[in-house]
């Protein structure tokens, strides 16, 4: 009487503290991810932000260089100008000395005219050359302008692609708020469903000592479901799992299908090695195998496969370390744990 005393101790104990730390595992664990979630965003707008702006003052860079080139032709065409200006003033008084020795001495008409002549040629030279300079001036300012107008336009596209970047860092804060917010109360659901489903197997199965709550997890003794180096499920543990197999059924038919569960059956054996002539060469097979049998048995009773995970562990995870029989039939067991997927 004192040892199933203690024992119904520890049933009404552990659940609702493996419950609670289940819980808080959980919403660490979604913590990190939605943290690194949002980091991998954020470092993916940041770098193509720093490759835009990269990009832009590369161009804007190599329009100065060509706007400082545009200057210094522009000033070197200013230059010409001035020369030109200064031969034609030149050209200008020299024109007007000849003109006043032609009033002054008729006899020399005729030299006079023709060095006038020749100066005024000069003098339409200098001038058609001065309107190419002044054309050319022109041009350069123009293409000056265009340039201006370009790092302008460039420089109103960086405003943007900046402006871009700050609403894509408030809506990636935001999709992390509300992914907070949404997957804590899958969690918080799935928790509730998870001691719903553990409280109904105990009231099911608590008849037999040799199945048990240990952690968040149902575990059933090898001996219960199988014989000793077999893989299928005997008469005695079909008529468990047909139980098992009534509970799931029940809890499917209240868990929302937004929320993603899975039985999770993992198989798991004692240390000691398989002779390696028999059907199952190491205790992965046999692990594997037998857990693998649970799950094709619940789908035969109706259960979704979807809802249902199998995993061999082998000898690999044992409840004790040791090699007494009582450890090695412990450590013999199938486990059974309602997770998400």
């Amino acid at each position: 009487m004192l040892s199933r005393r203690r024992f119904t101790a520890q049933q009404d104990y552990w659940p609702a503290f493996v419950d609670m730390l289940t819980t808080l595992v959980l919403s660490i664990i979604f913590l990190l991810s939605v943290f690194m979630l949002a980091q991998f965003f954020l470092s993916q707008q940041i770098t193509d932000r720093d490759t835009v702006l990269t990009r832009l003052n590369a161009q804007i860079a190599e329009l100065t260089e060509l706007l400082a080139l545009e200057r210094a032709n522009n000033r070197d065409l200013q230059d010409n100008i001035s020369l030109l200006q200064s031969s034609l003033t030149a050209a200008e008084t020299a024109r007007d000395e000849l003109q006043g020795l032609i009033d002054q001495d008729a006899g020399t008409a005729g030299a006079a005219d023709q060095q006038i002549s020749t100066l005024s040629g000069q003098l339409s030279d200098e001038k058609r050359t001065s309107q190419r300079a002044l054309a050319q001036v022109e041009l350069l300012n123009q293409q000056i302008a265009a340039l201006r107008r370009q790092i302008a336009a460039l420089e109103d596209a960086l405003s943007a692609s900046e402006s871009r970047d700050r609403e894509s860092s408030a809506k990636i804060a935001d999709l992390g708020r509300r992914l907070n917010v949404a997957l804590a109360q899958r969690v918080q659901e799935l928790a509730r469903y998870r001691s719903d489903f553990f409280g109904r197997l105990r009231e099911i199965l608590s008849q037999r000592s040799d199945i048990r709550v240990v952690g968040d997890r149902f575990v059933f003794q090898s001996e219960v479901l199988f014989n000793s180096g077999q893989a299928d499920v005997n008469p005695a543990g079909q008529q468990e799992l047909d139980k098992l197999a009534a509970a799931l059924l029940e809890l499917e038919g209240q868990i929302p299908d937004e929320i993603a569960w899975v039985l999770r059956v993992d198989g798991h054996t004692d240390a000691r090695p398989l002779s390696g002539s028999g059907r199952f060469r190491d205790n992965w097979e046999l692990s594997a195998a037998r857990a693998i049998s649970v799950v094709k048995y619940l789908v035969s009773r109706g259960v979704s496969p979807e809802h249902l995970v199998a995993a061999g562990f082998g000898e690999f995870q044992p409840l004790e370390p040791g090699d007494e029989d009582a450890i090695n039939a412990r450590n013999r067991r199938i486990e059974l744990k309602l997770t998400e997927r």
